[in-house]
């Protein structure tokens, strides 16, 4: 159901539970009513602020350009570059998943889109001041946060990384240019996890360096990766191999790597006739039991999916206080025998194991956080899940309404991506998602609803053009899309000079540097 609905329609039911209604919000907030829903004559252009530059924000941009006539998109980004997950997540040996670009590209040169690098919302520019320049804001910013292990000796040995700062390391992530991983700690590494971050690091640590070398990743990782003496990759989950959420593509990947074998899974965990199941089960499962086309007894390094193993702590070594040897684990068993059912649960057996282990990292998600400014606005926040509280299409459910009441929303606030649904999707349920949002965002607007300070008929709202001259904005160096093409041709630039499509610059002065 839209917001117009609502407002025309009393006591219409929302999800078969609740009704729908909306609070009344102070002035900077107040809900704006155009009675008429037909597109208005003369109306004022629309304009939006989108938070986060990924490929949540490049989508809803586009969708809503493409939606609402003349409507003017400002995309705020905290650093100094654009992309976000397709930058700085993608693998670097995955660049096909990275042609999204060119349509982000293609959004940005519109005369209606400007893009804020190198400015934090809610720090350099508080949500307060914000706002009232603007018709509608689309929370849009990903995941800065990894949910931890919270197991003894997590934060007491050498060698423990979260995927998330070792991809954001051999992406040329800013907050993780200096992590230095030791990877020539051992032989053994652990990962915990098993979703495609968990795969994609697994793959980086097996891979041959000289494979990588024509990637976008960095030089400091390539020349880190070179003195790996990781030979054994364990990918350890508390469930079944139907559970796990890693794809095939993924998977199939592994199996081919060069020089790399795939330790066998004991057979009972998979169904006795895999041919009876899903399509995408099916195919799964028989990539796994089939194996690697690499065997053992001519492989250099090797990896496994262990399943139905619980971390209980990490090891170290008593000679010294630093050094982690193993992580133990307690084993799991299913509690049906429908073992491949995706939402099977297991529970702890009593029964415990032990790995070698001189490097592990989590991959268990990410959260997000709130920005500064929300809870004094009203906005919600959810700190469990590390999510902004939305209707399926992204308007955003007002903190204050009764828990068996009527669900509210504030007026022209939406969101997408990982605030809104968290760390789950690849790139393309990722533009399905933003485009819902966007949907909303248009609707909502044809329909008379907006987040308004004052009436309809005053002066169009001017976002940047009027936030820019702000003396605590004026005084910190942004980047626009020009300034972006400046430091993407020195990267490239550099790349060329190593034989790659680009060298990343990895520091937040040094990108600065480059527009000066």
């Amino acid at each position: 159901m839209i917001l117009r609905d609502a407002v025309a329609v009393c006591g219409r039911r929302v999800g078969g539970s609740r009704q729908a209604s909306f609070p009344v919000w102070p002035p900077h907030l107040r809900l704006s009513k155009r009675h008429n829903h037909h597109v208005v004559q003369n109306r004022q252009p629309f304009r939006l602020a989108i938070i986060g530059s990924g490929p949540a924000g490049f989508y809803g941009a586009y969708r809503v350009m493409s939606r609402i006539e003349n409507a003017v998109v400002d995309m705020f980004e905290k650093l100094p570059v654009p992309y976000g997950l397709v930058r700085f997540g993608v693998a670097p040996d995955h660049p096909e998943v990275k042609n999204c670009q060119d349509k982000f590209t293609e959004v940005a040169n519109s005369p209606r889109f400007n893009f804020i690098g190198n400015l934090d919302v809610g720090k350099d520019l508080p949500l307060a001041s914000m706002l009232p320049h603007y018709d509608a804001v689309l929370f849009a910013y990903g995941a800065s946060q990894d949910r931890r292990l919270c197991i003894p000796g997590e934060e007491q040995f050498e060698g423990i990384y979260s995927a998330r700062g070792f991809v954001g390391w051999y992406n040329g992530l800013p907050e993780y240019a200096h992590l230095s991983p030791k990877l020539d700690l051992g032989e053994e590494a652990i990962i915990i996890g098993q979703g495609n971050v968990a795969l994609d690091v697994a793959r980086i640590l097996l891979s041959d360096v000289d494979r990588l070398r024509k990637t976008d990743i960095t030089e400091r990782a390539l020349a880190t990766l070179s003195k790996s003496k990781v030979k054994r990759v364990r990918i350890v989950g508390r469930r079944g191999p139907l559970q796990a959420s890693f794809t095939i593509k993924e998977v199939r990947e592994l199996m081919t790597l060069e020089g790399v074998a795939f330790e066998p899974i004991d057979d009972s965990l998979f169904p006795s006739d895999p041919t009876k199941l899903p399509r995408a089960q099916k195919r799964l499962t028989q990539l796994l039991i089939k194996g690697s086309t690499t065997a053992s007894s001519s492989a250099q390094k090797s990896w496994s999916v262990n399943f139905l193993q619980s971390p209980t702590s990490f090891v170290g070594n008593p000679q010294n206080s630093k050094q982690l040897t193993a992580m133990e684990f307690i084993k799991t068993a299913f509690q049906t025998q429908d073992h491949s059912d995706p939402r099977a649960k297991v529970q702890p057996t009593g029964e415990t194991s032990t790995m070698p282990a001189s490097l592990a990292f989590r991959s268990i998600g990410y959260k997000s956080e709130a920005l500064p400014g929300m809870k004094q606005l009203g906005i919600p926040f959810d700190d469990s899940t590390g999510t902004i509280p939305n209707a399926s299409n992204g308007r955003i459910i007002a903190s204050s309404h009764a828990e068996e009441g009527p669900v509210t929303y504030i007026p022209g606030m939406y969101c997408t991506g990982w605030v809104k649904n968290g760390p789950t999707g690849v790139i393309a349920t990722t533009m399905d998602d933003a485009f819902a949002s966007a949907e909303a965002i248009a609707e909502d607007w044809e329909g008379g609803l907006s987040l308004a300070d004052g009436d309809v008929t005053g002066p169009s709202k001017r976002g940047w053009d009027i936030l820019r001259a702000e003396s605590k904005i004026r005084s910190r160096q942004t980047v626009d899309w020009e300034g972006w093409r400046g430091i993407d041709a020195e990267e490239r630039r550099r790349g060329q000079l190593r034989g790659k499509e680009r060298e990343k610059i990895t520091s937040i002065p040094e990108m600065l540097d480059v527009l000066r």
